[in-house]
């Protein structure tokens, strides 16, 4: 048997695995914007996933494990999008924006505030390190300066701010650590 068709078959298989990761971590959110993560459960986020629950649980073992690799993959998504603006400024703009509008984090401060409290403390674990790293990526800026864009964005899952703020706030801060 030739490798061609097995990589082809891999690569397919990965690809469905992807999507169906994709719109389960979609489906999450949405269930999550609307009842916190206690109420929601795997049923829940299959159906708005639309997914069977044999597919979650084929990609994590439990939901714990699901909610984990969410944040993960929101983490990542956050990095992504600050790389892709066309300055420093516009990269804290997206960042503030993307988490003050954010309905998911909205409705976890209201009906899990442990949860968020633990989210929010920065700390070794490999989500905070990626954090980390991220910012360090987008911004090129040494420990205390990332210290301190993490922080300002933190301040935002509780205490979420209008766009216009993140405009006013991004450019202020782009001026003192950039300029």
């Amino acid at each position: 048997m030739s490798a061609q068709p097995a990589l082809a078959n891999y690569a397919r298989q990965n690809a469905t695995s992807n999507k169906s990761r994709a719109a389960i971590f979609a489906g999450a959110k949405a269930v999550i914007a609307q009842v916190g993560n206690y109420q929601s459960n795997i049923a829940d986020i299959a159906l708005r996933a639309q997914v069977s629950k044999a597919t979650i649980y084929n990609q994590f073992a439990d939901k714990a494990e699901m909610i984990e690799q969410l944040v993960e993959s929101e983490v990542a998504r956050l990095i992504t999008l600050a790389l892709s603006a066309n300055s420093r400024q516009e990269g804290l703009y997206l960042l503030s924006t993307s988490i003050s509008q954010d309905e998911a984090l909205r409705r976890l401060v209201e009906t899990d505030p442990n949860d968020i409290a633990k989210l929010v403390t920065i700390s070794t674990h490999p989500t905070w390190v990626l954090a980390h790293q991220g910012v360090a990526k987008v911004f090129g800026a040494d420990t205390a300066i990332c210290g301190l864009i993490l922080r300002w964005l933190i301040g935002q899952i509780g205490s979420p701010i209008t766009k216009e703020e993140s405009l006013a706030q991004s450019k202020r801060l782009a001026n003192a650590l950039f300029i």
